[in-house]
Order: structure tokens, then C-alpha cells, then sequence
């Protein structure tokens, strides 16, 4: 077995704090993607993960960095929580040179191998597959790798959904499937269509797995559940599936007001936001207001500076639209 040289442990309260941290930066990155996108720097559209921090954050801090990450295409938080840098990330948004793919994949197609971002998907429920085959390179080759596999409340009534749970679950295969239901597939609430009421988790059972829910909004509940499951998958007793329970505090896409929503159902959910309840129980913890006034304004001055750097990049040239395309890099020997 081979493992990745460990990072130095965090004592209990700098975990904390790092995963506050960690959610009040995906927090900003989209509030300011958000903005952006009004100012006609983003073009096209993108799914923003506001009031989801909790989970990208938990799941991340669970993980080592030689595992694997495989995200819906909204996937802006879970790849900025592997580590991957504001600057490129908000860079590719704008379709420019220095962004994580040179501009050429856009919000919904966010990869960097080198932090383990194995991509966002933008077909729904294409990548559960992919990270089974992941998790079998693993197996076959006899690290402890672990793929977890992010997907939407969406994607639970299609075929790859249950070819994947299946396929997982008679090779033992480590990976992790990780259900953000926010309760909304697109415009369609997911109960209205969905037969049971909690709809990955109650279909668990059926491929010989255990139903586990957790609060979504709750950054240290996910991170222990999260941390479980990689646990039983580096010991080879198999895939899990995580239902996490959780709401996003806008529409589907930049493009959608969200109206279909019942106003009493957005203000319950508001009420559960995950980043002040989570600075609430810090400061219960004995952490100072002043110590995260200055975290969050540390937090301000990356994003501000991760902007300004994008901004400046260049849009990319014509040069670029055969690369990565051919195995030889272009297809120039074609014409």
C-alpha cells in the first residue's frame, strides 16, 4: 500500500478555524462570481453553490491530497476546497488565458489533476461511472486512493446512478457517492418525483449499503461522516453513500430567480445558513470576534486580488483551439 507523506496536524481548534475559513472563502468566490457575471465579465451561464459551503469545506478537510474529487458542473466549491487557487478559477469564469483549462472549459468544466479535480461534469450523472473507474485504477494498482463523487438530488432517477451503486458495490470499490440534496432538481422539487423520500439514501439498501444522512449545513457533522466512509474505503470494506440535506439560497443557475420557491421555505433555509451558525460555535468555542474580523478581511483581500489577476489575463488566441484535443496537440498533421 502506498499513502501520501501526511501534512501537519492541526491542533482541534486550528481545524476549526481552517474549516471556517474554508467556507467564508467559497462563500466570497461566489458572491463575487455572481457579480461578475452582472458586470458581463462571465460570459454564459454558471450554478452557483451559495449556502452548500458546509459540505465542499467538510468533505475536502476529510480528504487527502492524492484522492480523488469528481463534481457536478456546480462545482466551483469543491475544487477551490482541494486547494486550487482563486485566480485561475475565477480567470477560466471570464474565458481567459490563466485560467485552470486557458479559458477553454468555462464554469462547468473546472479540472486540475494536480489538486485531484478529476472535473465537473455539466451531464447530469455522467461522472458517477467515471469515479468507479477511478476507484478501480486504485484497487487494481494498490494505493489507498479514495474517489468521492459529488452529485445532485437530479441525479438519482437515472440509469447511471444505479449502474454505478451497482458496479461499486460488487467489486468493493473505494469511493465515496455524496448526494448534495438541496430538494430541487432544477424547477422541479424532487419529492414530486421521486418515490421515496430521502432519494439516495433510501435506496441504499438495494446495493447492500447503509442509509446515511447528515445535516449539509453542519461543516463538522460532514466532515466526521465524510471521514468514516474514506476510513471503510482505504480499508477496502467498500463504497458508501452519503445524503447530505441542504438548500441553495439562489436559483438553479445565474439565469433563474428562484421564484418557484416558496418565500417560506427560502426564509426557513436562510435560517440554517452554514456560515454564521458555524462563526456562532466558534466563538462559543473561545475564538475572538477580533480573530475573525481578521480572518474574513484576509479572506476579502484574496478575492480581491484573485479578481484583479484574471481580470488581467489575456483572452486566449486561435493557437489554442486544437490543443488538448489530439493525443500529438493539434490537428494541424489532419489538414
Amino acid at each position: 500500500m502506498t499513502s501520501a507523506t501526511a501534512a501537519p496536524e492541526l491542533s482541534y481548534l486550528e481545524h476549526k478555524v481552517a474549516m471556517y475559513r474554508s467556507q467564508v472563502a467559497l462563500r466570497r468566490f461566489e458572491q463575487r462570481a455572481y457579480d461578475l457575471f452582472l458586470e458581463n465579465y462571465v460570459k454564459g451561464t454558471s450554478h452557483l453553490s451559495i449556502g452548500q459551503e458546509a459540505i465542499a469545506a467538510g468533505v475536502a478537510a476529510a480528504m487527502r491530497p492524492t484522492d480523488w474529487t469528481f463534481a457536478t458542473y456546480r462545482g466551483h466549491a469543491h475544487t477551490l476546497a482541494r486547494g486550487v487557487p482563486m485566480t485561475p478559477v475565477f480567470a477560466e469564469l471570464m474565458g481567459r488565458a490563466n485560467g485552470l483549462m486557458a479559458g477553454k472549459g468555462g464554469s462547468m468544466h473546472l479540472t486540475s489533476v494536480e489538486h485531484g479535480v478529476m472535473g465537473s461534469y455539466a451531464i447530469i450523472g455522467a461522472h458517477l461511472p467515471i469515479a468507479c473507474g477511478a476507484a478501480w485504477s486504485a484497487q487494481y494498482r494498490g494505493t489507498d486512493q479514495v474517489a468521492v463523487c459529488f452529485f445532485g438530488d437530479g441525479s438519482v432517477n437515472i440509469g447511471a446512478f444505479h449502474e454505478a451503486l451497482n458496479f461499486a458495490a460488487i467489486w468493493k470499490l473505494p469511493v465515496i457517492f455524496f448526494c448534495e440534496n438541496n430538494l430541487w432538481m432544477e424547477y422541479t422539487r424532487t419529492a414530486d418525483v421521486t418515490a421515496v423520500a430521502n432519494p439516495a439514501a433510501d435506496r441504499a439498501s438495494a446495493y447492500g449499503l447503509e442509509s446515511i444522512i447528515v445535516d449539509g449545513n453542519d461543516a463538522d457533522a460532514v466532515f466526521e461522516v465524510t471521514s468514516l466512509a474514506i476510513a471503510r474505503a482505504r480499508a477496502g470494506e467498500g463504497p458508501s453513500m452519503i445524503e447530505a440535506k441542504t438548500y441553495r439560497h439562489g436559483g438553479h443557475s445565474r439565469a433563474d430567480p428562484g421564484k418557484y420557491r416558496p418565500d417560506e421555505e427560502l426564509a426557513e433555509w436562510l435560517l440554517k445558513d452554514p456560515i454564521p451558525l458555524y462563526r456562532s460555535r466558534l466563538v462559543e468555542m473561545g475564538v475572538s470576534e477580533d480573530d475573525l474580523l481578521v480572518l474574513e478581511a484576509d479572506v476579502d483581500a484574496e478575492v480581491e486580488t484573485a479578481t484583479n489577476e484574471a481580470k488581467a489575463g489575456e483572452v486566449p488566441g486561435e493557437e489554442l483551439l486544437f490543443q488538448d484535443v489530439w493525443a500529438d496537440g493539434s490537428g494541424s498533421w489532419r489538414s
